[in-house]
């Protein structure tokens, strides 16, 4: 009878001790058991320009910002002329972020140095017009704005 006092007792205090633990403690093991349950590489919402769905499906959404993002850019870029004495066939890829505020701004162009050579300031030139695109709606993290990279491909094709 006497172990099952002293088994009861031990019992008691060990789950005592879950007690003692700080409400503080408790807050901070919660938030990074919620934290690690958060996939960060993906948002609840993409940004959107004014004429996307926001209640549609995310893949819907997506192809709207695909979209309307293409469509800025050929109208941004469309004035772009140059003289070359070669004709040129390459791709560059543009790094754009949007911010949490929904600004557009270009982070890095990929270095080609064939187009360097060919056209001088052309990278510079591309940062300053897209840099000035519209404002979007910044892309949704669990209801909060939240910045968002994304990589576009310019098709530079200079033959007839």
């Amino acid at each position: 009878m006497r172990r099952f006092w002293l088994f009861l007792l031990l019992m008691g205090v060990l789950q005592a001790c879950e007690y003692f633990q700080s409400k503080e403690e408790k807050t901070r093991q919660l938030v990074n058991d919620e934290l690690l349950g958060i996939n960060w590489n993906d948002v609840d919402q993409y940004p959107l320009f004014d004429n996307c769905d926001e209640t549609s499906e995310k893949p819907a959404q997506l192809r709207c910002f695909q979209e309307e993002m293409m469509r800025h850019m050929v109208d941004t870029l469309q004035g772009l002329e140059y003289q070359v004495s070669q004709d040129l066939n390459d791709t560059i890829k543009v790094d754009l972020l949007i911010d949490e505020h929904g600004f557009i701004r270009v982070t890095n162009i990929q270095d080609n140095h064939r187009v360097q050579e060919t056209l001088p300031n052309f990278n510079e030139e591309v940062t300053r017009r897209l840099n000035d695109l519209t404002t979007v709606a910044p892309a949704l993290k669990r209801g909060m704005p939240v910045s968002m990279k994304f990589r576009l491909p310019i098709v530079l094709n200079t033959e007839n």
